[in-house]
């Protein structure tokens, strides 16, 4: 019989070899960079985020701010229309007391004109 000897090892670089290493490497380092760009984004959201919350409870304050002037605005609104209405109410009857002021003068008149006139006394 015949003896089959093993084959002797060769240690050699074949390029595909060469290319998948370089290939399995840059992989390596692209996904170290996208992990860091990942988490620089986020600790850079994340501060954004808080500051973005900071501004808008300054937003709330001063709103709840314009929510009371808005609502002591529209009571003063309310009591100067009820004043005008008073004012309105008032002239009218101002006017009426001035005719019937008007009117009472004529019949003094009148009954003057019919007695004579009052002697005034000194």
């Amino acid at each position: 019989m015949v003896t089959v000897a093993a084959p002797a090892w060769k240690w050699e670089w074949n390029l595909n070899t060469v290319l998948q290493m370089v290939t399995l490497c840059g992989l390596l380092v692209g996904g170290g960079m996208l992990w860091e760009r990942i988490n620089s984004g986020t600790s850079s959201n994340r501060a954004d985020i808080e500051r973005i919350d900071k501004r808008l409870t300054a937003v709330e304050v001063g709103i709840r701010s314009l929510d009371t002037q808005e609502l002591r605005l529209s009571a003063v609104e309310k009591q100067a229309s009820d004043a005008a209405v008073s004012m309105r109410s008032l002239e009218t009857t101002l006017n009426t007391l001035g005719s019937d002021i008007r009117v009472v003068r004529e019949i003094l008149q009148r009954i003057e004109g019919d007695r004579g006139p009052v002697p005034r006394r000194p």
